[in-house]
């Protein structure tokens, strides 16, 4: 009986590891986002723990706002760290030199780009495009996923052609779509998700999700039997936006909410939040496929979903697959953004693009919850790396990390059943045969895709301690 024990124990950790647990790959509920008094609010949050002026990607953004949209078109993190701003005239170039960045001079201004995603938008809407403004090629990039008819395509080329050339066309392989996978265990009355911060209106605490995810009114369960009630959505948004609030039954986030899980046990310290910059290394984690990385591409990103536009999104190259709708993408422990969709998969790659947490916070009014230490003023962390007027000392983009490490704990008051199963002391007789019903249900759709996320687990270990 005990070796028996053990083994069921060994195999509920490992599944849980995949994702971080079901319903959080970032996060599970009362175990996995981040806590905060609640006299902070998230402006003042975002300031303390992300830091600002000093920061490369802040740095480039304050540098293009001071000089107006027609004589810039946008900034970007260089490969040395350092902030690159597109000018449109050799006077923005010497003033961005003087300020210790790197000039890049184009001949389309922001106005110019704007203009045309405009343009685009006022188009008879194709399910199955998106568009977004590449800083570093000054182009508007439209794409088009392999469910737009030629027809559709030709007529959307025509658009494109009356804007300008600075309007690149390509198909791109797949088809975008929301990350949610309804045939795997039902966790919500909309779908199987990814849980992405804690936030709070002071007074209670909620998940930070994609909308699409759920309508207001979806019930949420840790468990795929329906037997532990985690909350209800209460507001959603999509499309449009793609965020969501999902309500905690017991009202609040509960104790060690300051860490995201990335997998394995392990899991990284919110501390903040702020917008990202092109360029900027990020990383998301979601139930399905765990932690990933990679690069921030654009902003202001707009996709057409069958269900709807959304716009205003984070365009990355991180991979991401159904079931990581709503999980979080972070970077030195400030949180960016929300899984919104994509194409593509990790194993494959593909394109994923993301909510920005700074815009779901200010039209829900509610503040992200971070760790306690950082809130108080003595502990920072950065969205992008430091630039000097010189470019000395610089890290290069590739040289971030998801944060700081912290152990993935549980909470005894509230605490959801798929986080106690990660904890062997809390196995109890009557939870080694939810477990052995759990491991049953879930294991033949995960097993396929384990041997990639153990070997991926494996080098954040080494690398992690």
């Amino acid at each position: 009986m005990r070796h028996a024990r053990r083994r069921v124990v060994r195999r509920v950790t490992r599944l849980a590891a995949v994702g971080g647990v079901l319903l959080g790959g970032a996060m599970v509920a009362q175990a996995a986002m981040a806590s905060e008094p609640p006299a902070t609010s998230a402006a003042a949050a975002g300031t303390t723990a992300a830091g600002s002026a000093g920061k490369a990607g802040d740095a480039g953004a304050a540098l293009a706002a001071r000089l107006g949209t027609t004589r810039t078109a946008g900034s970007w993190i260089g490969a040395d760290g350092r902030p690159v701003v597109a000018v449109t005239d050799a006077a923005a170039a010497r003033e961005v030199r003087g300020a210790g960045a790197v000039p890049k001079v184009v001949r389309h201004s922001m106005d110019e780009l704007k203009s045309a995603t405009a343009t685009l938008g006022s188009a008879p809407r194709v399910a199955g495009t998106a568009w977004m403004v590449d800083y570093r090629t000054n182009q508007v990039v439209v794409q088009a996923d392999r469910t737009v008819s030629a027809g559709d395509w030709s007529r959307l080329s025509q658009v494109a052609s009356g804007i300008g050339g600075f309007v690149h066309m390509e198909r791109t392989k797949g088809a975008f779509t929301t990350r949610l996978n309804g045939a795997l265990p039902l966790l919500s009355t909309g779908g199987r998700c990814s849980a992405g911060f804690n936030v709070s209106d002071g007074q209670r605490d909620f998940i930070l999700t994609a909308g699409h995810c759920g309508p207001s009114g979806s019930i949420w369960f840790a468990d795929s039997q329906g037997d532990q009630k985690l909350g209800s959505t209460v507001r959603s948004t999509f499309p449009g936006n793609d965020f969501s609030l999902v309500q905690y039954d017991s009202g609040s986030a509960g104790e060690g909410a300051d860490v995201v899980s990335i997998g394995g046990g392990k899991g990284v310290r919110i501390t903040g939040v702020a917008d990202p910059s092109v360029g900027q290394r990020v990383f998301r984690s979601g139930s399905t496929s765990g932690l990933h990385d990679g690069q921030v591409t654009a902003l202001n990103a707009t996709v057409n979903y069958p269900e709807g536009a959304v716009t205003g999104l984070i365009q990355t190259n991180v991979c991401a697959e159904p079931g990581d709708s709503g999980g979080p993408l972070f970077s030195e422990g400030v949180a960016l953004g929300v899984t919104s969709g994509g194409n593509g998969d990790c194993k494959t790659g593909g394109t994923t693009f993301f909510q920005p947490v700074t815009k779901a916070l200010a039209a829900l009014n509610v503040r992200l919850l971070v760790s306690a230490a950082n809130a108080a003023g003595t502990q920072s962390a950065s969205p992008a790396p430091s630039a000097t007027a010189a470019g000395q000392g610089a890290m290069t983009p590739n040289a971030a990390s998801p944060g700081s490490s912290a152990p993935v704990t549980g909470t005894t008051e509230g605490q959801t059943l798929l986080a106690r199963l990660t904890d062997a002391r809390a196995i109890g007789p009557g939870l080694l045969v939810i477990a052995g019903s759990l491991i049953l249900l879930v294991a033949t759709r995960f097993i396929r895709a384990e041997q990639d996320r153990r070997a991926y687990r494996r080098y954040y270990s080494a690398t992690w301690g």
